[in-house]
């Protein structure tokens, strides 16, 4: 499998908020990087094309989903 990442990633084990709306669903950031990151999520049922996400120590970033999974989500900060 090619590896396109742009910037490696590092990995990290954090929580985190996606923020969709009034709502705030909690996520585990598995890696991340300048570029993008990998969220944990208990299902990725319903999350949009694009979401404002909370990381630990950062402040909040747009993200635009790259891909998806049962409960992953591969995330390119925009």
């Amino acid at each position: 499998m090619d590896d396109r990442r742009s910037g490696q990633r590092t990995r990290i084990y954090k929580s985190g908020k996606i923020l969709l709306g009034s709502w705030k669903v909690p996520c585990t950031v598995r890696n991340f990087s300048e570029a993008g990151a990998c969220l944990e999520v208990q299902t990725t049922y319903g999350i949009p094309a694009t979401f404002e996400v909370i990381l630990p120590d950062h402040e909040s970033r747009l993200c635009k989903v790259i891909w998806l999974g049962d409960t992953k989500i591969g995330v390119q900060f925009q």
